[in-house]
């Protein structure tokens, strides 16, 4: 009983910042002595991708906290750990470090960004824990024969990629200007957007790119505007993507369709961007759109669950990345109640989970494919009137 009594409601903290720990659990008396399932997460909470990893912790938090109310898995508590990365590598390195040394988790869920997930990668598999990052980068899971206990949950760059660029093909379109950031996630979206072109009979006419914290992309759009696109695509995340929309606006250019990444996937860009927004066109996940989806669509129920509990607790729209955390977090509990906590089953039993109905699409993970998605996971979305609508074909 002193061993629950002090388990229960500790809080850890770290004096270099690592972040906030948080410690989920339920009264003694329902779970008589039970040691509680761990999960370790690493978000970025604060720092320049806050808008990110923030719905992702309170994600988690939820399904968490609900999954506890309920008695938790086989009887017992589920404990999640949750650090704040700050939107830095090292600091997340540090993290996941932490999660497997100290706390010793059996599975981790996280980061949020594809810069922190690449620079964690090499820990998780030396420490042979299994990951479910939160980001798009394909090179998080490829190649296969070295990331045996990393998977993620969020869509390829070459998915959306693909699904961008089918739908500029049933539009007739083929001179296709691009703007990426630099950050991880800019370039993965690059490779994809150049590598992929003339598979679809694409040709590139311009390739800009800018820097995260820059304030004025003018100049990138301006040398765009003089190579007579059909269409540009801004690949970045941050507050790029307003400007890239708030440039494009003032500078006359709106009669060139601007598409984002799916990284725009959030409510709060839209109130950012304000009318700017209106006809941007981009690829997401049917959790943004779920009250649009087809009643008979299989991910239509649990999309509308979660969306009703998220929004009735924090008073806040769901995004993309919200849904990040809701696959991750329950793939993770999944594989606690099939097989325990034992970090090989976990990693097994995800790596054969079938025909999983998630927020970003159907999952089918085998040995071969860590992200268990495709492009069919995906809808053509375009802003009307200051919200998501289906973007007609």
């Amino acid at each position: 009983m002193r061993r629950l009594k002090q388990w229960i409601g500790v809080t850890l903290s770290f004096s270099f910042l690592l972040g906030a720990v948080l410690n989920v659990a339920c009264s003694s008396s329902v779970w008589a002595g039970a040691e509680p399932y761990k999960i370790g997460a690493v978000f970025s909470i604060t720092g320049v991708a806050s808008f990110l990893g923030e719905p992702e912790k309170k994600t988690a938090e939820m399904i968490v906290e609900e999954v506890n109310k309920k008695g938790g898995i086989n009887g017992h508590p589920i404990e999640l750990i949750v650090y704040d990365d700050e939107s830095d590598a090292t600091k997340c390195n540090l993290a996941v470090k932490k999660l497997i040394k100290r706390d010793q988790v059996p599975v981790i869920i996280g980061p949020t960004r594809s810069g922190e997930s690449l620079a964690v990668l090499s820990v998780a598999e030396e420490a042979q824990i299994p990951l479910i990052s939160c980001a798009t980068s394909y090179k998080i899971v490829t190649p296969i024969e070295s990331r045996k206990w990393i998977f993620k949950v969020a869509g390829s760059d070459k998915h959306v990629v693909g699904k961008l660029y089918d739908y500029m093909k049933a539009k007739g379109i083929q001179k296709v200007a691009i703007m990426t950031d630099s950050t991880g996630y800019g370039a993965s979206g690059r490779e994809e957007l150049l590598g992929l072109a003339p598979e679809y009979g694409i040709t590139i006419v311009a390739d800009e790119r800018f820097g995260p914290q820059d304030t004025d992309l003018t100049p990138q759009l301006t040398k765009i505007r003089g190579t007579q696109p059909q269409a540009i695509v801004n690949w970045s995340v941050g507050p790029t993507q307003i400007l890239a929309i708030k440039n494009w606006r003032d500078l006359g250019m709106d009669a060139i369709p601007l598409y984002q990444s799916h990284g725009f996937g959030s409510l709060k860009n839209l109130e950012l961007a304000g009318k700017a927004a209106e006809g941007v066109l981009l690829p997401l996940a049917r959790v943004n759109v779920g009250p649009l989806l087809a009643d008979d669509q299989p991910q239509k129920k649990v999309i509308m669950e979660y969306t009703k509990a998220y929004e009735e607790k924090y008073k806040e729209p769901i995004s993309s990345f919200g849904g990040h955390a809701w696959d991750a977090t329950q793939l993770a509990l999944a594989a606690l109640q099939a097989v325990g906590p034992d970090p090989a089953k976990i990693r097994d039993h995800i790596e054969n989970t079938k025909n999983f109905i998630g927020m970003h699409g159907i999952f089918n993970f085998s040995p071969q494919d860590h992200n268990g998605l495709s492009k069919e996971d995906l809808e053509m979305v375009i802003v009307k009137d200051g919200n998501w609508a289906l973007a007609p074909w």
